[in-house]
């Protein structure tokens, strides 16, 4: 049996040639904190953000097309998340409904599914 204490990182990939817009979006847009990658020890580039107590890492390779793999990010007040994306002309997935959670997914500009849920 493993015993689980939280969950530490959560890593999307975008294209290349898109890494600084990855960056400009959930910095700018989403709003997390950039923070400092160890960019020495990976053959690649990319980003490391906060989200509360989890990380965000950003990694690059070629384009897929769009999955049901997501993460699922708890919120405190949906509608207003789902308000800001709209606003922010992010594409908005509904969710079939599951009681006692209100939710919607997103994907962001480079075919991630991201999940953004309130508990009720």
């Amino acid at each position: 049996m493993i015993d689980f204490k939280r969950i530490d990182h959560f890593h999307i990939c975008v294209p290349p040639e898109r890494l600084e817009e990855a960056k400009d979006f959930y910095t700018n847009v989403i709003g997390l904190e950039l923070i400092d990658r160890p960019d020495h020890l990976f053959s690649s580039a990319g980003y490391w953000l906060n989200i509360g107590n989890v990380q965000l890492h950003i990694g690059v390779e070629p384009a897929l097309p769009h999955t049901i793999r997501h993460t699922a990010l708890e919120v405190i007040d949906v509608d207003a998340a789902r308000r800001h994306l709209e606003g922010n002309n992010v594409e908005i997935v509904e969710e079939p409904v599951i009681p006692g959670r209100h939710r919607f997914a997103f994907i962001d500009p480079f075919g991630n599914r991201m999940e953004l849920l309130q508990i009720d």
